[in-house]
């Protein structure tokens, strides 16, 4: 899976609900419960509880965050 595919596939699930795990620095880990929200070019963003969280696709193919659909 390429960056393009991953961002086709993220542009055709906007307003669909999924859980992230973030793998931070040092052990530590972050999860985030919303749905995807917007598309950009090089990221793209959820709404979590009316709060919006951008995130990298380039993220997802270095596996720095896991993003699962719900």
């Amino acid at each position: 899976m390429n960056i393009d595919d991953i961002k086709n596939k993220i542009k055709n699930d906007i307003g669909k609900k999924v859980h992230i795990t973030v793998y931070g620095m040092r052990n530590k880990i972050n999860y985030y419960e919303g749905i995807i929200y917007k598309a950009y070019p090089n990221i793209f963003t959820i709404l979590e509880n009316g709060e919006e969280r951008s995130f990298a696709y380039r993220d997802i193919i270095t596996k720095d965050i896991n993003m699962k659909y719900m």
